[in-house]
């Protein structure tokens, strides 16, 4: 049984930083595509970066040079840290995982393309 634990979320002033973490059991991490969506109220969920099983990253334009993905191997854990919040960054984050070693670039990438979902943790950043 498949199980991707999201944790670290929090409410944040903005130009502050969080780092989320999304732990995985039956599911090893290294061998697939992983990604970090989020879905703000009203909106529909949208890619906000992912990671090659080589550990190859990319990100949305919204959040380049702001948030970094991550992951530990041993651990079996994916991380964002993110940097520089803004208020338009409030949304549940969920991290995914792929059934593929690559990855669709998060601009071109849709919910389907992942198989595993964690129960989103939510980030509240106020101006």
């Amino acid at each position: 049984q498949v199980q991707l634990v999201e944790s670290g979320g929090g409410s944040v002033q903005a130009g502050g930083s969080l780092r989320l973490s999304c732990a995985a059991s039956g599911y090893t991490l290294s061998s697939y595509c992983l990604g970090w969506f989020r879905q703000a109220p009203g909106k529909e969920r949208e890619g906000v970066a992912t990671i090659d099983s080589d550990g190859s990253a990319n990100y949305a334009d919204a959040v380049k040079g702001r948030f970094t993905i991550s992951k530990d191997n041993a651990k079996n854990t994916l991380y964002l840290q993110m940097n520089s919040l803004k208020p338009e960054d409030t949304a549940m984050y969920y991290c995914a995982g792929g059934a593929n070693w690559w990855c669709i670039h998060p601009s071109l990438v849709s919910i389907t393309d992942f198989i595993y979902w964690g129960q989103g943790t939510q980030v509240t950043v106020s101006s």
